[in-house]
């Protein structure tokens, strides 16, 4: 087109609309500020309880006593710090794929960013461009994909009048073009309007956590206000001891280390996928990956990398195989303007020597014929659909082409005796054979399939193409029941996407709302569904799905709605993010029963001395002491060890089973210490207090023990740390830690107590194993 034809807006006209707000300003989905990032990880109810807590014991001028807070910050700036770096990752990509855009303007041709159009600027668009906001054609003819916008792979003809949705690309062509919507109006941020910044997963984890804190935010200060009044009122102890082991009961509920563990356990796998080249959005969408049980693969992105293959050449009759060849491979060179179907064959036939024919006239590929074609001067060729070409008359070819389909793309070539003036196909066209197109399936797919099958994890493949084109690719890449597809489009109601998602395994000519449709009925039999994308369509989909996955390579709006982002497109790495997943899950479920114990004995004592006429024999430094060594330490090297193993049962059920065996037996012990302690040897409180604390270490460590089978190295170095921490603790600061000096009476009367204590775990544990093997075995 000639500028002086159109010259597009004058520099006054785009001021007027920039004044006006009609700018194509970025309405995407945005990620959290760094303010409301740190906002939404220091206001929690978690640490207001803790904060008040340590105020208390400010009051009391016992600062040592405040170590806890130590815990709550590590915690509060790891999930600050991991979201943080996040947002920063997911900007740069965003900024990584805004593009140029050449528009007229005072009739010069300028580059201008996309968020700088205005509505009825006139822009020009080539092959491979991305059309930044909705348009209408004013001049030029193009092929566009849409199928970032309707999931489908075909392309579209546009012409003058015809309509451009934003976030569609240019496969050839050239066109100029007037923006008709910009921004929030444009049709890609209309699709993406429901979805959300901020997406919350489905996690046993995250409902654990959160479960304990409301339970424990709900007991906690009532039965604080009760001890406190029973130490001080009736008990007689002074204030600030009555304070202090209120306190001191009140902290041993609040698992606050498996916050923290749980916090650096992810955030260390989140650094570990980076590596791997995978952008984790969402801490807890790693343990809901491991749990998946449903896989929705989108095809194109997923399955195949979007570009084409050329599979086969299959010529009509074996005699017309050179001329087949080489009428295929002069058509191509003539193409100017190869869109991914013609650069398929020309890698195809980058190292054929065919004879070059003379080229005399080039008939461009029209959406509307289906065909393109070449007259030289050896004789007249077209290539395209069938049906396109050949009259109902050639029914075996028609038939044989239909045949081919099944699994492919299929363009028939054929001799022709000339093209009148309109381009039009002269005499009858003798068919020599067909060219089969593949999409370029990905190297690692099939592997990756199977490794998702193995797991148990049924896949189902879903697309906007042909179904039996996607079940062709479905069945080569080894997806289970690949044959058993459906076309969505003969789907109307929830009930029967209901249906067939039980029944199918692929679907095709799939519509973006059904996408989100086959989710939520997934979810409605009770499966946690992961799905992936790369389009706007897929947008409303993968914000439903329990855990989802987009390309980087795909719009931002899925880029930001995703709780994955893979980095290099490259699907394979999900294996390594489902390993990191049960690494982290099965190791957190192994360490937090250490903290449950803690959390479970200390809820039982604060009931239990309510009626007791002995004051709480624990002190805020001293369950420091023990959470670090038996606790803490423990749990933080048993949870970064290898473990793959597949996850089974439900994480509460899992933990509490191996905490309430040893809770059982503390509570038991510290009860014998207290009646036996002070009726019998008439021991004082702060004797007392140190049993406790001596014993409740020494079944804590058994547990460690426990925990650590089978031994290695490691664990083995473990154990020896946490004895020797402790024995340290006691022996060197036993004045920090309010540790009492034993004497021989106590020596005796707690090795007894201990050696019981270490008896009755053993028993206890037993019993449980027999019961946990059995409710272990329905997940098999």
């Amino acid at each position: 087109m000639s500028e002086g034809k159109i010259t597009g807006l004058s520099s006054v006209e785009v001021e007027e609309r920039v004044k006006a707000g009609k700018v194509n300003t970025d309405a995407g989905l945005k990620t959290r500020s760094v303010k409301r990032i740190c906002y939404d990880n220091i206001f929690t109810l978690f640490n207001a309880v803790n904060v008040i807590l340590a105020i208390i014991v400010a009051l009391t001028g016992s600062f040592k006593n405040m170590l806890f807070m130590g815990v709550i910050v590590c915690n509060t700036a790891i999930g600050i710090i991991q979201e943080i770096r996040s947002k920063k990752t997911t900007d740069k990509l965003t900024i990584v794929a805004k593009a140029k855009v050449k528009a007229l303007r005072d009739g010069k041709t300028l580059e201008i960013n996309s968020d700088e159009i205005v509505e009825d600027d006139i822009i020009e668009l080539g092959r491979g461009d991305q059309v930044p906001a909705d348009c209408i054609v004013v001049e030029g003819f193009c092929d566009c994909n849409e199928s970032l916008l309707t999931g489908e792979s075909d392309l579209i003809a546009k012409q003058k009048d015809s309509k451009l949705m934003s976030g569609s690309f240019i496969n050839s062509g050239k066109v100029y073009a007037k923006v008709t919507h910009v921004g929030a109006a444009s049709y890609a941020n209309k699709i993406t309007a429901e979805a959300k910044v901020h997406k919350m997963v489905n996690s046993q984890i995250m409902e654990t956590m959160n479960g304990l804190i409301r339970i424990i935010s709900i007991i906690i200060f009532p039965l604080g206000a009760l001890l406190f009044a029973k130490a001080y009122f009736f008990n007689g102890i002074d204030l600030i001891q009555s304070i202090l082991t209120t306190v001191s009961a009140m902290i041993g509920m609040i698992p606050e280390g498996l916050i923290l563990l749980t916090s650096t356990v992810l955030a260390v796998a989140v650094v570990r996928l980076a590596k791997h080249k995978v952008l984790v959005q969402q801490l807890y969408c790693i343990e809901t990956l491991a749990r998946v049980d449903v896989f929705c693969a989108d095809k194109t992105g997923t399955i195949t990398s979007g570009k084409m293959l050329l599979d086969k050449i299959v010529p009509i009759k074996k005699d017309s195989e050179d001329e087949l060849i080489r009428a295929i491979k002069n058509i191509n060179d003539a193409d100017d303007d190869k869109n991914e179907t013609a650069l398929a064959i020309e890698n195809y036939f980058k190292d054929n020597k065919t004879d070059k024919l003379s080229l005399k006239k080039v008939i461009p590929f029209s959406s509307d014929k289906k065909w393109s074609g070449a007259e030289f001067s050896e004789g007249c060729y077209v290539q395209g659909a069938t049906q396109f070409i050949l009259n109902a008359s050639e029914g075996a070819v028609v038939k044989q082409a239909q045949d081919l389909a099944v699994d492919s793309r299929v363009l028939l070539v054929a001799k022709v005796d000339g093209f009148d003036d309109k381009g039009n196909i002269k005499g009858t066209p003798k068919p020599l054979g067909f060219i089969c197109i593949k999409d370029e399936i990905r190297e690692t797919a099939a592997d990756t399939i199977k490794f998702f099958q193995d797991e148990g994890v049924t896949v189902k493949v879903i697309s906007g193409d042909d179904p039996r084109t996607v079940s062709g690719i479905a069945k080569t890449v080894g997806v289970a029941n690949a044959e058993k597809y459906v076309d969505a489009t003969t789907l109307k109601t929830d009930e029967e996407i209901a249906e067939a998602v039980q029944n199918f395994a692929v679907f095709g000519r799939v519509k973006p709302e059904q996408k989100k449709a086959f989710v939520v009925a997934l979810q409605k039999f009770g499966h946690t569904v992961a799905m992936t994308g790369d389009g706007v369509n897929d947008v409303l989909s993968l914000k439903q799905a329990d855990c989802s996955i987009a390309m980087a390579s795909g719009s931002a709006a899925a880029r930001n709605v995703a709780h994955l982002v893979l980095l290099e497109n490259d699907f394979a790495t999900m294996t390594n993010v489902v390993a990191e997943g049960r690494r982290s899950i099965n190791n957190l479920q192994r360490s937090a029963s250490l903290f449950l114990v803690k959390t479970l004995l200390s809820m039982s004592l604060a009931l239990i001395f309510l009626f007791m006429p002995w004051g709480y024999p624990f002190q805020p430094i001293q369950m420091t002491l023990i959470s670090a060594f038996t606790i803490g330490v423990p749990s933080f090297v048993l949870a970064l060890e290898p473990n793959h193993d597949r996850i089974k049962g439900h994480f509460l059920t899992n933990v509490i089973v191996r905490s309430i065996p040893s809770a059982v037996v503390i509570v038991i012990a510290i009860l014998f210490i207290n009646i036996i302690g002070y009726n019998v040897f008439n021991f004082d409180y702060d004797q007392i207090s140190t049993m406790c604390v001596l014993t409740m270490s020494i079944i804590g460590f058994m547990l460690v023990i426990r925990l650590s089978i089978p031994f290695t190295p490691i664990r083995i170095g473990l154990i020896i740390v946490i004895v020797g921490g402790t024995i340290l603790g006691c022996v060197f600061f036993g004045n920090l830690f309010n540790i009492a000096e034993y004497t021989t009476e106590m020596a005796l009367f707690h090795a007894i107590t201990c050696a019981v204590g270490c008896g009755l775990f053993f028993v206890f544990y037993k019993i449980v194993d027999i019961w946990y093997n059995k409710y272990q075995s329905k997940f098999v």
